[in-house]
């Protein structure tokens, strides 16, 4: 029964006799008026007459006209038919009045105030103006619940493609972050094999955190920081000791009870590794500090030595940060700040995320 209701649309009835109360009330001034002109003043069959015909010229225009005319561009076509329904339907209503004073005992003038010859006035004062009213009011609702319909559509969508695009600048980390550790493990081998053989298990432990503990959108950040000084050791192995100044400041103990998006800061590191200066004849140098502020603002900086010969390097170079970059505006539209640059002999980042 219910469905039976719902396909042919019969619960819109109570919205078209509700409608035409209103109308009617607006007319006539009063509700008891309005009780006494619908049922004692015998006028019942103009009042379906309207509900039928209006009702018909609006479902004729929701489901045939706009489909048809309207969504296609055909407007002039449109816009003539819709005038001929508004028509049509209102002259068959004024037509209801007449039918109405036949099957009535009283006479046309008694029941309706007009003489019989009056047809364009009821037509033009009564019927068209109610008809156009109600077509006008049976589009808007159409058109509003589709706009309403679509724009729900649009949101899910734009929804759906950001996690696309977040999931799939997540995965490009994968084999960013493999290149370069088992490079790193690579150039180990030929140095120290024993070394080689317990980086090796901890890039294990370290891929194994990467694949089970970072499906969510968030995770401890103390979890973070710990893969994080993880890769910072292992990316250290290969570096010269006495050429090369590392200083790495995690406060641990102020990053309690936080959350971040997993592998967030992970390419800022990884970048400054990438473009640290090389050569044996000069010194070289990472600096990092990181901390969350009673505000939850974590703070991260970074300095790294970079190359005098390679002048024309980009900053921003390299998959990871421009990933990142993307991520931040994703993850945290209007909750961070960032500061990548180019100094005479330095690279510099300075990020700021309100993980509040």
């Amino acid at each position: 029964m219910r469905n039976w209701i719902i396909k042919y649309r019969l619960y819109h009835i109570p919205f078209w006799i509700a409608y035409h109360l209103l109308w009617m009330f607006i007319n006539v001034g009063s509700f008891n008026d309005m009780l006494f002109y619908l049922f004692l003043n015998e006028t019942p069959v103009k009042f379906i007459g309207y509900i039928i015909f209006q009702a018909a010229g609006a479902y004729f225009n929701l489901y045939y006209l706009i489909p048809k005319y309207l969504y296609p561009g055909r407007y002039k076509t449109y816009i003539f038919l819709v005038i001929m329904t508004v028509l049509v339907c209102s002259a068959l209503i004024t037509l209801g009045y007449y039918l109405n004073a036949w099957t009535s005992s009283k006479t046309f003038t008694e029941l309706f105030g007009k003489r019989p010859d009056q047809f364009l006035s009821i037509f033009s004062v009564m019927a068209l103006p109610s008809t156009a009213g109600a077509m006008t009011l049976a589009m808007s609702v159409k058109l509003g619940k589709n706009w309403l319909n679509a724009e729900k559509k649009r949101l899910v969508l734009e929804k759906e493609n950001l996690e696309t695009e977040l999931k799939y600048l997540k995965s490009q980390i994968n084999p960013h972050f493999l290149f370069n550790t088992i490079n790193s493990i690579f150039v180990l081998i030929h140095k120290n094999p024993d070394l080689a053989s317990e980086s090796l298990a901890s890039f294990s432990e370290m891929l194994r955190y990467q694949l089970y503990e970072c499906n969510e959108k968030e995770i401890p950040l103390n979890k973070e920081l710990t893969f994080l000084e993880n890769f910072i050791e292992l990316e250290s192995l290969r570096l010269h000791e006495n050429q090369t100044d590392l200083s790495f400041n995690i406060n641990h103990s102020t990053v309690h009870n936080s959350y971040i998006a997993p592998f967030m800061l992970l390419p800022f590191v990884e970048n400054a590794f990438k473009h640290l200066s090389k050569g044996r004849t000069r010194q070289h140098f990472i600096k990092m500090d990181l901390s969350l502020t009673d505000q939850r603002i974590l703070e991260l900086h970074i300095e790294n030595s970079r190359n005098l010969e390679t002048e024309d390097t980009p900053a921003l170079s390299g998959i990871g940060l421009t990933n990142v970059r993307r991520r931040l505006n994703l993850v945290y539209p209007g909750k961070h700040e960032i500061y990548v640059g180019k100094e005479p002999a330095k690279f510099k980042v300075i990020l700021k995320i309100n993980l509040a």
